[in-house]
């Protein structure tokens, strides 16, 4: 005998499960489970797990793959602010202060996170030099 892929499609309309198996599927599941069940064995590409599965009106099934959510510019501005606290954080424990790099990269993300930078199409980078030691005299 020779495997045989199935996927099992859930109720929402997506591939919830792969299975490969010589076995006759009724003999290892329930019947529901098998009813929802689909031989993908000539499928090319093979459909996996949170694939999208629609059938026709003809019974034929066709497969995606799921679509990457796109983050917006704004929302990973607001997550580089989490790092930019922490940089302060460190910087405050520290008796340190941010370097002119640290702070202008602070002022382009806070535009980009806020909407008022609407022409970036693109986060700039993370500074490499984040602060500058305190100005007062270091004791020993």
């Amino acid at each position: 005998m020779t495997d045989k892929t199935y996927a099992w499609i859930s109720p929402q309309g997506t591939v919830g499960q792969i299975i490969t198996t010589e076995a006759d599927l009724s003999t290892l599941y329930a019947p529901d489970f098998v009813a929802a069940c689909v031989d993908v064995t000539g499928v090319t590409p093979v459909p996996d797990q949170h694939w999208t599965a629609t059938k026709s009106a003809a019974g034929a099934w066709a497969f995606a793959a799921p679509v990457a959510a796109t983050v917006s510019l704004a929302t990973q501005a607001q997550g580089a602010q989490a790092w930019i606290m922490q940089q302060a954080n460190l910087a405050a424990a520290m008796g340190e202060t941010f370097t002119a790099d640290m702070k202008a990269y602070v002022t382009k993300i806070t535009a980009i996170a806020n909407g008022t930078d609407t022409t970036s199409t693109a986060l700039p980078a993370q500074p490499t030099d984040v602060m500058t030691a305190s100005t007062a005299a270091a004791t020993t």
